[in-house]
């Protein structure tokens, strides 16, 4: 299976995003963390990761910590 985020709006709706797939978790959360405040600047307000179809984690705020 393949890693990708799944870019969501502050209710969950699916947005558009990157259409990036990775090998691994580690490799889908390194390029998260260099990409997220770009990310955050098109509209998606929280991810989830996803394994093929199955839900990683998530979903996870783009927003700073109040």
């Amino acid at each position: 299976m393949a890693y990708r985020w799944r870019y969501e709006d502050s209710g969950g709706g699916e947005l558009s995003g990157p259409a990036v797939e990775f090998e691994d978790q580690d490799e889908a959360e390194a390029w998260f963390s260099a990409q997220w405040d770009q990310l955050s600047t098109t509209g998606i307000e929280q991810v989830t990761l996803l394994d093929g179809d199955d839900e990683v984690y998530g979903p996870m705020s783009l927003r700073p910590a109040e």
